[in-house]
């Protein structure tokens, strides 16, 4: 009886699934969104997706002050491209890496003024500080 029991023990620990349990999913169009407005801001995103690897959604935010920023991207087996709206104070319109930047903030030169370094003399001083000797800068 010993021995059955034995044998019943290794074989269905021999069938049950070593580590983890596999789950196949197959691939399914999604869609999530949402939108934040409070008194300060407002936020958002949005995107759709087909299962397969590519997605098309927009995500960006305004703030209490009016600056806004909106972009629009698109992801697919091209990779991820986006388009960003924008006023926000020094952006111009440019295309850095295959991103599409367009400004709405008119683009003024910032000009800087040379910054002006003078040497300062460090003096160090010996003092006694009833520990023994020692130095104050």
């Amino acid at each position: 009886m010993l021995f059955i029991v034995i044998f019943s023990c290794i074989f269905f620990a021999q069938a049950l699934p070593q580590g983890h349990v596999l789950y196949h999913h197959h691939p399914q169009p999604y869609a999530f969104g949402y939108s934040v407005r409070d008194h300060y801001s407002e936020q958002h995103r949005h995107e759709t997706g087909n299962g397969h690897g590519a997605a098309v959604g927009s995500y960006g935010f305004t703030d209490a002050r009016g600056i806004a920023r909106k972009v629009n991207y698109v992801v697919d087996h091209a990779g991820f491209r986006a388009q960003v709206n924008t006023n926000e104070p020094g952006t111009a319109n440019q295309n850095p890496a295959a991103v599409r930047v367009i400004s709405h903030q008119p683009h003024t030169p910032r000009i800087v003024d040379p910054v002006h370094v003078h040497p300062v003399e460090v003096v160090a001083v010996p003092v006694d500080n009833g520990l023994g000797a020692g130095l104050v800068f």
